[in-house]
């Protein structure tokens, strides 16, 4: 399934889910231009397990050098289907949230989601010698919060039947938690089949990212306060 909109109009306009979407592509043209540095580049900034948990080759790191790449990695795409896929996601997805969370904490729990997914990322896949780049994980976080806060709203969405296509509205819960369990059922499976150190996609930083949301947002973040001037907004969440 591929998600077209939702129909659930955000009560303010996003203005930290955009600038990091456009933080996203420029740091994707600033990769196009890197010619044959990209690999040593993507190799430093995105998240290599191995160079973690083997003593040989985390000797040659420092702490800020292994710090840097659980935030710089969410900030990497691999290629143009990569890239895009990913931030009509967050576009979709995220205007929503950052309107209940309001605009700095919307920042603060993306960027928590993001560490998250990669903290699961480096559990799960200790001995991978793979750099792993990709906002998804941070973005799972999101729509884990989007399950929790509209799971009745209707996302529009392009299923493929065999040859065909077509378009359907689903309730979110139905989309987001096929969703997750397409992620958990292909994590477990890459671990059971040992194809999870050679794997392409981050399963379990998917997973974590999503159950990373929607635990923050039922805990650490709780029930945004609804300010006088955003009245509306407490009328348009009663009607979701």
């Amino acid at each position: 399934m591929i998600p077209l909109r939702d129909k659930n109009p955000s009560p303010v306009f996003p203005y930290v889910n955009i600038a990091i979407i456009v933080v996203n592509v420029l740091v994707f043209f600033y990769e196009l231009h890197l010619g044959p540095l990209l690999q040593r580049f993507i190799f430093y900034y995105g998240i290599v397990p191995v160079r973690y948990f083997d003593p040989r080759i985390s000797q040659y790191f420092s702490f800020v050098d292994q710090l840097v790449p659980l935030f710089t990695s969410m900030f990497l795409h691999g290629g143009w289907l990569h890239l895009i896929g990913n931030m009509w996601t967050l576009y979709i997805f995220g205007d929503n949230v950052e309107g209940y969370l309001g605009h700095f904490r919307y920042f603060i729990f993306y960027i928590l989601c993001g560490l998250i997914a990669a903290l699961i990322h480096l559990i799960t896949n200790a001995h991978s010698q793979l750099p792993t780049i990709g906002a998804s994980g941070a973005i799972a976080g999101v729509m884990g919060a989007y399950f929790l806060l509209y799971p009745h709203a209707r996302i529009l969405s392009l299923i493929p039947i065999f040859f065909f296509f077509t378009i359907v509205e689903i309730p979110a819960y139905v989309f987001l938690g096929f969703w997750f369990f397409i992620q958990f059922f292909s994590g477990t499976f890459a671990i059971a089949s040992g194809a999870n150190q050679f794997g392409g996609i981050a399963w379990w930083a998917h997973v974590g990212g999503f159950a990373g949301g929607y635990v923050l947002l039922k805990t650490v973040f709780g029930p945004a306060t609804v300010r006088g001037k955003d009245r509306r907004w407490s009328r348009f969440r009663k009607r979701s």
